[in-house]
């Protein structure tokens, strides 16, 4: 294990009632469009991508003989799995506003029948490895600044700081496991440029397709609002490019990024139940 790892960090996956509403309000994010549908978006692409993560970690499994990370791997496909659960409930009451998440699902699935088929391992798990750097550091921004999800429902902001905080306790494992199996930095130097480009295609696509199920495409104030919000100076995007672009050094580890203490304070909100998800 590397030295960087946080002592003692133990990875449990939670199981929690987030009673979100049956009938999702169609802007629950400040009834503002734009910001919800950004979320809305990365939500439908989770349980595919989720499934493929465990997938790719799973199949190095027997090569690990080291407790301490069989455990961590263990965690990370519990959290995994049960993060794609909720995900789908969260996707099942988008399709109930209108929203065609099958379609919007129907490009991911396609790529990750495809890379199954003609990837290696190795170029799965750098994939993977690529992903979960990304989920990290948008996770660390969601729970360093409430802000973020300022006028949002509050089940909504419950489910994404418990998203994020688990997606940090386990930003790590897929890390470490690659390392261990394989270590070529430069595959994944591209894995993550390819991964960026399909993440941001995806989320474009599905924030396109809500935003004009909503008539809101024509909103010219919405969209200029909506785009410095996200890319405009300490926006959402344009505040992780350091953390990003720290992926691209030959030493990076995630835990380079030492955000244990806000891991640790943001524990608190949330009770791990002694039954674990499933794995």
């Amino acid at each position: 294990m590397t030295a960087l790892q946080p002592e003692g960090l133990s990875i449990q996956p939670r199981r929690i009632d987030f009673a979100l509403p049956d009938v999702l309000p169609r802007h629950w994010h400040g009834a503002d469009a734009f910001k919800t549908h950004f979320f809305n978006s990365m939500s439908i692409l989770f349980p595919d991508g989720e499934r493929f993560f465990i997938d790719s970690v799973r199949h190095y499994r027997p090569q690990i003989h080291d407790p301490e990370q069989l455990a961590l791997i263990k965690g990370f496909i519990g959290q995994e799995g049960h993060h794609s659960h909720e995900h789908i409930e969260y996707n099942r009451r988008l399709s109930d506003l209108g929203y065609d998440v099958e379609k919007l699902t129907r490009p991911v699935q396609h790529r990750i029948r495809y890379a199954n088929k003609h990837f290696s391992p190795e170029r799965r798990l750098a994939a993977t490895v690529a992903m979960e750097h990304f989920t990290a550091i948008m996770a660390d921004a969601v729970l360093r600044d409430r802000g973020w999800f300022d006028g949002a429902i509050e089940p909504m902001q419950r489910i994404w700081r418990w998203h994020a905080l688990e997606e940090t306790e386990h930003k790590a494992v897929a890390f470490d496991v690659y390392m261990q199996v394989c270590g070529d930095r430069k595959l994944l130097r591209a894995a993550m440029r390819q991964s960026t480009f399909f993440f941001l295609k995806d989320v474009t696509r599905g924030m396109w397709h809500m935003l004009r199920r909503d008539g809101e495409l024509s909103n010219i104030t919405m969209w200029r609002q909506g785009m410095r919000w996200l890319w405009g100076k300490g926006g959402f995007f344009s505040s992780l490019w350091g953390a990003y672009r720290d992926f691209y050094r030959e030493d990076f580890h995630p835990w380079q990024h030492d955000n244990q203490r806000l891991m640790r304070q943001c524990q608190q909100e949330f009770t791990v139940n002694e039954t674990p998800a499933s794995i």
